[in-house]
């Protein structure tokens, strides 16, 4: 299965010491150029930046569609252009973006994505972890990640945790 990352998914697995999680259930997954920049140059120290650098089961590309990424950018930032733009390339079977314009721009353009709670459920799913609470409540409380309520609530209850 070809899986393109955006910056997101591997910046707060990486905080809550999870990022290992994203190569069990996918094997190799796939950055573009600006994502790498992102997590790994700009984001030197910060968590997920050596992880993310030393993992040899993430692969670096870059995007040759230049004009669009550079029309994406007009509503995204560079990641998330390139992301898409490198997940169209690959003809990737899914795409792991958070933010909602790019999961919108990516649904417009055909492509299959999920989010860092889709990742977790599916990671539940297959039996790699035993449940998503422990998960979503170090998301919130460690990498400050932002789920409303509301979500939280329902992801719990459509997983019987609550």
């Amino acid at each position: 299965m070809t899986v393109v990352s955006n910056a997101s998914p591997l910046i707060n697995l990486a905080r809550i010491g999870q990022l290992d999680l994203l190569h069990r259930l996918y094997g190799e997954l796939h950055v573009p150029e600006a994502v790498w920049q992102e997590v790994v140059v700009h984001g030197a120290g910060q968590p997920g930046s050596g992880e993310i650098q030393a993992a040899v089961w993430v692969k670096r590309h870059q995007v040759n569609n230049r004009p669009l990424v550079q029309v994406l950018q007009q509503e995204l930032d560079a990641g998330e252009a390139e992301a898409i733009t490198l997940a169209l390339e690959l003809q990737a079977e899914l795409l792991l973006m958070d933010e909602r314009i790019g999961r919108e721009v990516a649904r417009h353009l055909g492509l299959r994505y999920i989010g860092l709670i889709g990742v977790l459920l599916t990671a539940k799913h297959r039996g790699l972890i035993r449940a998503v609470r422990p998960y979503l409540d170090a998301l919130r409380d460690i990498a400050g990640f932002r789920i409303s309520e509301a979500l939280y609530l329902r992801v719990l209850q459509d997983e019987g945790e609550i």
